[in-house]
């Protein structure tokens, strides 16, 4: 945990012992009344909370603390990624991994090919999705967690982001099957980017046709085929590269 990350109404009041925040600070960090640690607000400015008094008996037990801001709490990248439904063990992993990357938003999408049952986990339901986004943006240091969107198709998905996008962006799509261009060279710096990763099974041909007609342009990472949770952590962090932002 690098950061304890708080609500906006709770960064005022005490840390519940039994809370993991208050477990890992005292159990992990040993920290103590007087001490600091990293802290900073869902959405909002990091900085450094003092620790005032730990009390540990009664209903009141827990942890009082004064916090202090000191930065903008690492924004987010001009960046997002449009990725096929993944299995749902994987998409635990990427979740965390794109998190901790700093973009700020997902779009998780079906495909033509991808495995529909995937859609119907109820990660997303229970909260676990935001959850993972989370546990990325506390690995980061951060305290901008990215949004998350879910689309049953690439159509609905490609439509959504034209009707909601302001301004330019640059469109990538990555794809091992004749792409036109290196990612690295794709890239161009202080851009703001979206890039399209499908599912396990790659894009259908109506689905390149689809892109390319919306302004993708078809982008390679070389000729080995990797896992979606894996191409999406290696493609954004060769953009964020190019970018300047990593």
């Amino acid at each position: 945990m690098n950061i304890c990350l708080f609500s906006k109404d709770e960064i005022s009041l005490p840390l519940p012992l039994r809370d993991e925040r208050a477990q890992h600070i005292i159990k992990v960090l040993h920290k103590k009344a007087g001490d600091t640690f990293t802290a900073g607000i869902v959405g909002g400015q990091s900085g450094v909370a003092t620790i005032t008094e730990i009390t540990t008996t009664g209903d009141a037990a827990g942890i009082s603390f004064e916090f202090s801001p000191a930065g903008d709490g690492k924004p987010l990248a001009p960046f997002e990624m449009i990725i096929g439904f993944p299995r749902p063990i994987q998409l635990k992993r990427l979740l965390r991994d794109i998190a901790a990357l700093g973009v700020c938003r997902v779009h998780l999408t079906g495909t033509d090919l991808g495995e529909k049952s995937y859609m119907q986990s109820n990660l997303v339901e229970r909260g676990t999705a935001y959850q993972m986004l989370l546990d990325g943006t506390v690995q980061a240091g951060s305290t901008h967690v990215p949004e998350l969107c879910l689309y049953k198709t690439l159509d609905e998905c490609l439509s959504s982001i034209e009707s909601s996008a302001g301004g330019e962006y640059l469109k990538l799509a990555l794809d091992n099957v004749n792409p036109s261009v290196r990612l690295a060279d794709a890239v161009k710096p202080s851009a703001r980017v979206v890039a399209a990763i499908g599912s396990e099974r790659g894009w259908t041909e109506r689905e390149r046709q689809l892109l390319e007609s919306k302004g993708y342009v078809r982008c390679g990472m070389g000729e080995r085929i990797m896992r979606t949770e894996t191409a999406a952590t290696v493609a954004g962090a060769i953009i964020l590269s190019e970018l300047e932002i990593i």
